[in-house]
């Protein structure tokens, strides 16, 4: 057969994991395999007319570009069967269904799951995306992890097996490796193997002790912008985890500035929740990147506030970040954490208006 692989119109900086994991699948049977990234070159037609298709989704709200992809390659190639899959698909299945699609597909293509993902489809990417484990034991509300992956399972001894032979980068996806029972195998196999690492998803800070602090100091961390972890501060009784985190990072000689910290808003939090967290993080040392909450159903982005916040609120951080931040983020700069310090209230945190000394005084927070 032929299989046509489709990635729709939508934002996302990585390929395809899970199409590129099914062409590995069928290659192996025999069958010819061809990708278009809608985003990069168009809805166009195949090299060659395909017997199968397979078009993937990324979140909920965007949703319209699947659909678009969906309805253009059903009539093109009437004959062929639709299979939509991804997360979208996984999380609204029925209005997944309808797109048009054939068939929509739940959670993971198990067949292809430990398969070496076909890279040869994306040779400009390097950087070798590896699940060393599945799931979460979390519970936490905002996430759906747990409810598509269930707790920690799937876990890996060695992932030498999913590294690309030219690939210097070593992505994980994983969203808690540190539950994982084989994480020091995995921290020792990448300590090894010398190749940069990300851990893309963040690492829990109430998993890092001193031992996984040396462990990580002997690993070549790089995710990329100075940032070499990132860590998650989404309530405020995680403060004591994310500091003891912190410090101990920071004891084995990874600076403040390279640990990025999400904290989350527009959840159950209330806006001085939300900056006294903030002020937390850079008071430890450490570069906040403030993360706006979206319910994992959306069908629209940024479409959804919480009853202890309002628009204008919302909308006061999103400039603050534009403004003040570095690519979205707060790096703890001496004059953005006097700002904060003398705040009385989230209002004047996160006011643009320019302290006393001109307009130029906004510009020194960045200093």
């Amino acid at each position: 057969m032929h299989i046509l692989l489709v990635e729709p119109n939508y934002y996302t900086r990585f390929p395809p994991l899970g199409l590129l994991k099914i062409s590995a699948y069928h290659k192996k049977l025999g069958d010819t395999v061809e990708l278009i990234r809608v985003k990069h070159s168009g809805l166009m037609k195949a090299k060659k007319t395909p017997d199968l298709i397979y078009v993937t989704s990324l979140w909920t709200w965007a949703w319209k570009p699947v659909w678009d992809a969906v309805g253009f390659y059903k009539k093109l190639y009437p004959k062929a069967e639709v299979w939509l899959g991804g997360i979208y698909a996984s999380l609204l299945p029925e209005h997944a269904a309808q797109s048009g699609a054939d068939k929509v597909h739940i959670g993971l293509f198990e067949e292809a799951e430990d398969l070496l993902p076909d890279y040869t489809l994306v040779p400009e990417w390097d950087g070798s995306i590896i699940f060393a484990s599945r799931g979460c034991n979390r519970r936490c509300g905002f996430c759906v992890v747990w409810k598509l992956e269930g707790t920690i399972n799937s876990c890996k001894r060695s992932i030498k097996h999913l590294i690309w032979p030219t690939h210097s980068r070593i992505i994980f996806w994983d969203n808690n490796i540190l539950q994982s029972p084989y994480w020091k195998d995995i921290f020792s196999e990448l300590e090894e193997l010398k190749l940069k690492v990300d851990f893309n998803q963040g690492l829990d800070a109430a998993y890092i002790t001193d031992e996984t602090a040396e462990m990580l100091a002997r690993i070549r961390l790089d995710s990329g912008r100075g940032v070499k972890i990132r860590l998650a501060y989404d309530e405020a009784w995680r403060a004591h985890f994310v500091e003891k985190a912190i410090e101990r990072l920071k004891a084995v000689g990874i600076r403040g500035r390279e640990i990025m910290v999400y904290t989350l808003f527009n959840w159950t939090d209330d806006p001085d929740d939300f900056y006294k967290r903030v002020l937390d993080v850079l008071e430890w040392g450490a570069v906040a990147y403030p993360m706006r909450y979206e319910p994992p159903t959306a069908l629209k982005k940024n479409a959804y506030i919480s009853p202890r916040w309002t628009a204008q609120k919302l909308e006061l951080v999103q400039r603050f970040r534009r403004v003040v931040g570095y690519a979205g983020a707060l790096p703890p700069y001496k004059a953005l954490i006097e700002k904060f310090e003398k705040a009385k209230c989230f209002d004047e945190a996160f006011s643009l208006r320019p302290p006393r000394g001109g307009s130029g005084a906004m510009r020194d927070l960045r200093l």
